[in-house]
């Protein structure tokens, strides 16, 4: 899938806590994911460390330890670790075309199998990730941040309400998304940001994903029926990286439009980059260059749809330019629904 200002007073809050949002006081005593076997350094990666403010109680100050989290890196068989990434269902463990298995690269040999799956944060239980962990592999937790679509019951999302309710009661859905069965979010509203970060804990803290990927994380380039600046922006999505730190969570950046200072402004935080078509649309060298020169892993998922449906060909097209450039570059189907052709 590619890619408000409304002050509540403290009842709204309240009700956005009781259907299962988030609170200062839930937060503060939230139970975080521990690093297992997740959390190892590998070929995929590294961990680093960040500490929590301190927690105050009554004269006494506590100090949290610090929190770990995955560092993906530019290094690896494709520039980084072979990559799945599967959105249209639940991934089904059991389907070589699911999992990615025995895909050819661009040199029309067998690509190694994926080290790393992003997957629906809501759709994939706990048990998938853990059964990815077992394998050695990272899970990267999607999720929308800038806009909502009413896709899943409260039993899907085992909460009481849904977080679209929420949103919609909250007031802060805006213009419908061209394409898509979703309204935009006023991202400047506290509402928003107190549902996204429930749904950071709940459906990818809690089940044990190791990073986040942020949907419609530039809303600031579309209209959303909301005066949102470049700037707004870049603060929303660095506040929900900074707590997904605080989770003990990778955080991505998703695409980055045609501004670099887009990409310079979230790099600090963000610690890797999944751009869709950069070669398409010829925008590699505009948003990319920040986590390259960083380190950072940089993901580019390329479709068919637009390349011309002939995937020996569509990777000549644009593999040479990912190889030689750093990117760890893929060709997708857009329905992505499993089938993968990585570069390399």
């Amino acid at each position: 899938m590619t890619r408000t200002a409304v002050v509540l007073g403290g009842l709204s809050l309240l009700v956005v806590a009781a259907w299962g949002g988030f609170s200062p006081r839930a937060s503060a005593g939230a139970v975080l994911p521990t690093i297992g076997s997740s959390g190892t350094a590998g070929s995929a990666g590294r961990l680093g460390s960040a500490a929590d403010p301190a927690l105050r109680l009554g004269p006494r100050t506590v100090a949290r330890p610090p929190r770990r989290w995955w560092h993906p890196r530019n290094t690896g068989p494709n520039n980084g670790p072979e990559f799945q990434w599967e959105l249209d269902h639940r991934l089904d463990l059991h389907s070589a075309k699911d999992m990615g298995d025995g895909a050819r690269n661009a040199a029309g040999r067998t690509a190694p199998n994926p080290a790393v799956y992003d997957i629906d944060g809501i759709d994939n239980p706990a048990a998938t990730i853990a059964a990815l962990h077992r394998r050695g592999d990272k899970v990267i937790c999607y999720i929308e941040v800038g806009a909502a679509g009413n896709y899943y019951s409260a039993a899907q999302e085992r909460i009481r309400v849904t977080y679209y309710a929420q949103l919609k009661a909250a007031g802060v859905l805006g213009r419908k998304v061209p394409g898509y069965p979703e309204r935009y979010l006023n991202i400047n509203a506290a509402a928003t940001v107190a549902i996204i970060k429930s749904m950071i804990r709940q459906q990818c803290a809690a089940k044990g994903f190791d990073a986040v990927e942020p949907d419609i994380d530039d809303s600031y380039t579309d209209r959303t029926g909301y005066r949102i600046t470049e700037k707004e922006d870049e603060k929303f999505d660095v506040r929900l990286g900074t707590y997904a730190h605080r989770l003990g969570l990778a955080w991505g950046q998703k695409n980055g439009d045609n501004d670099p200072g887009f990409s310079r402004a979230l790099e600090p935080t963000a610690d890797f980059l999944l751009d869709e078509e950069c070669n398409f649309y010829r925008t590699c060298a505009i948003v990319t260059p920040p986590y390259l020169k960083a380190g950072k892993l940089v993901l580019n998922a390329e479709y068919t749809s637009d390349w011309g449906r002939n995937r020996a060909r569509d990777l000549r097209r644009f593999c040479a330019a990912d190889i030689s450039g750093g990117i760890d570059g893929t060709l997708f189907t857009t329905a992505l629904a499993g089938q993968r052709n990585p570069c390399q």
